[in-house]
């Protein structure tokens, strides 16, 4: 039977505070125990937020989907795989996760619930990098959704974790992930001024990849429309 969007939402709701947790909490904990070497908890904290990327989606994935990003939300909505009405309640419940997951690795480390980020990231390489970095996170997606759906939890912590060091961004790829992130002045952090250029960019990606998907597989909307279907049929 298919989820209840209470459940689907809760579920959207827990995954992203996870990952978040995962996300600045391995930033913290990198950074303490490398003793200045930079690129040493940037491999900490790739490692442990790809290793959780597939916990998560393989956990949420068949109660909600395991969109964990806005992004992943509205090019889904766009192309058929949810109804628009639920598209708020999704969003909603990414973001307030996301906003949780920052509180909760706070409190594990012994840090201030919330406080601001003075992380510069700025300049069109950052932005550019975020437009690239969410471009090539919805083509996995799209491309696994179509071919191989089994592989696509999988398919997305390796992008990701390869997406860390090849972007300059370190691939937030994600908005309700930079708006929280802006609430940790951590290894994590963004400057809270830095957010909506991000956020812009991953938009702009996300739909940038799902308009080539749907010339590249042209049965693209037409799938994400029967998986719609078939789970209101369940």
């Amino acid at each position: 039977m298919k989820p209840s969007l209470n459940r689907r939402v809760v579920a959207e709701f827990a995954g992203t505070l996870f990952l978040l947790a995962a996300v600045v909490g391995s930033g913290i904990m990198g950074e303490r125990l490398a003793a200045g070497n930079i690129a040493l908890a940037l491999l900490a904290n790739t490692i442990a937020t790809g290793a959780a990327l597939v916990s998560l989606i393989l956990a949420f994935g068949p109660i909600s989907g395991a969109h964990l990003n806005p992004a992943v939300t509205l090019a889904d909505a766009w192309a058929g795989g949810i109804a628009w009405r639920d598209t708020t309640a999704y969003i909603s419940a990414q973001i307030a996760g996301a906003f949780a997951g920052v509180a909760a690795a706070h409190l594990m480390f012994g840090l201030p619930l919330f406080f601001a980020s003075t992380r510069v990231r700025s300049g069109p390489a950052q932005l550019f990098s975020e437009f690239v970095a969410t471009f090539g996170l919805l083509s996995v997606i799209w491309g696994c959704v179509r071919l191989r759906p089994s592989a696509v939890p999988f398919a997305v912590g390796a992008y990701i974790t390869a997406a860390y060091w090849f972007t300059a961004s370190t691939s937030f790829a994600n908005p309700a992930v930079t708006l929280a992130r802006a609430a940790s002045n951590t290894f994590a952090g963004i400057r809270p001024a830095d957010v909506t250029g991000f956020v812009a960019a991953q938009l702009t990606g996300a739909f940038a990849a799902t308009l080539l998907f749907q010339w590249l597989v042209p049965t693209l909307r037409a799938k994400a429309s029967s998986v719609m279907v078939e789970r209101d049929r369940q």
